[in-house]
């Protein structure tokens, strides 16, 4: 990834952290002064959001490292293993929401839902979904995980805001204040969810899971017209720092100029294909007509 991109990057942060606290802010006054745990539930839901932005700044700031002899590889994993620390943020967040939605269904108390606070719900619900729709599109365009994992988040904020303003909707219609613990426990539930997404894609690119599918390769590799077959494909990484190795079949009288030729055409459509940077090792294997092909 460019240097250029990790400073894209961060100023995205900034704006969605900033947006964030905001956002959380009104949420837990508003919650507070209504008596409600479904919404400041919400509130500190949002603050996850605005941490888990702190996190990724941090987890950015290392991975724009440049290669050194103890990380030959760059540093760009250091962004992905800043998920797995929103990940325990988010686990505990959401027991604390949990034990509270618990107090309250114990010991209910009817929250004091006014219309000014329900549209302000309804405002702080729009610009959750402006900010999922933003980051999530300049995370595509940047290639980052950390942005689209923390729109990923984001978007969850925005179903537990549509969930909350239901509960409390139907509070201020007469249903039992009850409703306003389930909401609480229902937004804690979202959380898990969010945390467990986020583990699970974290997870994939740390232990290096396939990165794309070996046939995609295999089929832009045969399109040159001087590999004869191709196997031992493996691919890991993400979709900014991709890498890809495989063994390729060639005929066996090719020069060493043609074979070095053939090399760089592979690198090349794979490159063009999935990253200009990706990370491309093709093994020559000499190929005869009366040899088995091992391509898989």
């Amino acid at each position: 990834m460019e240097k250029n991109n990790f400073k894209e990057i961060k100023r995205v942060l900034w704006i969605i952290m900033f947006a964030n606290i905001i956002i959380a802010f009104i949420k837990i006054v508003i919650g507070t002064l209504a008596n409600s745990s479904s919404i400041v539930a919400d509130g500190f839901h949002s603050i996850t959001d605005g941490s888990s932005n702190i996190i990724g700044l941090i987890g950015v700031g290392i991975a724009a490292k440049p290669i050194d002899e103890e990380h030959p590889y760059g540093h760009k994993k250091y962004e992905t293993l800043t998920g797995l620390f929103i990940v325990g943020m988010l686990v505990f967040i959401g027991g604390k929401i949990i034990i509270d939605g618990i107090n309250k269904f114990m010991h209910p108390v009817r929250p004091e839902i006014t219309t000014i606070s329900l549209i302000v719900m309804l405002v702080t619900l729009c610009i959750n979904i402006f900010i999922t729709k933003y980051e999530y599109k300049r995370g595509l365009e940047l290639k980052s995980t950390i942005l689209i994992s923390d729109s990923m988040h984001t978007k969850s904020d925005v179903f537990v805001t549509i969930g909350v303003i239901i509960a409390v909707s139907a509070i201020k219609l007469g249903v039992s204040p009850l409703i306003d613990s389930f909401a609480s426990v229902v937004v804690a539930i979202f959380i898990f969810h969010s945390a467990y997404e986020i583990f699970r894609a974290a997870s994939d690119i740390l232990v290096d899971s396939i990165a794309v599918e070996a046939g995609t390769i295999k089929e832009i590799t045969m399109s040159q017209k001087s590999v004869k077959g191709v196997h031992k494909i493996r691919s890991r990484g993400t979709i900014e720092d991709m890498h890809i190795d495989m063994h390729v079949l060639a005929d066996s009288r090719m020069s060493l100029e043609e074979s070095h030729k053939l090399t760089h055409e592979i690198q090349d459509a794979l490159r063009k294909e999935f990253n200009n940077n990706a990370d491309v090792i093709v093994h020559l294997e000499p190929y005869r007509e009366n040899m088995n092909n091992r391509a898989t």
